[in-house]
């Protein structure tokens, strides 16, 4: 090839190498809901279900690590009805069939968090969100005498890579 010819074909060859780069994922995103679990108590008596009244204790991240809200810092978990609409798709389904002090890794796709709107300032269009959740209680029970601490346990970790 010609010198004048590769210097015609470069640029379009670099337009094209830029937009593909450009709308590649992120490493890290999914497009699909991932759930790990973390802890899953020795007895299960209480599990959540659509049209519970549910309270999680959450720390919500993005794929860099970015910390965008937290509810164990605040010490106060969200309550709200489990599949009804009122918090994002990915956890009216990620943490159906949660039981009570069981804590789960939730990797959530746009699609199921914020969409490509995303919610500004804090969470960018098109983002996957990552939440560590543990289910604080069910209908107003908690198990009782349970540890609702943020601390991990060797038993049923799992990490990034395995969710």
């Amino acid at each position: 090839m010609s010198i004048s010819c590769a210097l015609k074909v470069s640029p379009i060859v670099l337009l094209l190498v830029l937009f593909t780069s450009a709308n590649a994922k992120k490493s890290g995103d999914v497009t699909e809901l991932q759930i790990g679990v973390k802890y899953k108590p020795p007895s299960c008596e209480i599990q959540a279900h659509k049209g519970d009244r549910v309270k999680v204790h959450y720390r919500g991240k993005l794929i860099d690590g970015t910390v965008f809200d937290s509810s164990f810092e605040r010490g106060d978990p969200i309550e709200f009805e489990l599949g009804s609409g009122q918090v994002i798709k990915g956890w009216d389904q990620g943490l159906l069939g949660m039981c009570v002090e069981e804590r789960r890794k939730l990797k959530i796709p746009a699609k199921l968090g914020y969409g490509e709107q995303g919610s500004p300032p804090t969470i960018p269009g098109g983002a996957t969100l990552i939440f560590e959740t543990e289910l604080v209680s069910v209908n107003e029970k908690p198990l009782i005498g349970g540890d609702t601490t943020d601390g991990d346990t060797a038993d049923g970790d799992t990490t990034d890579d395995e969710l």
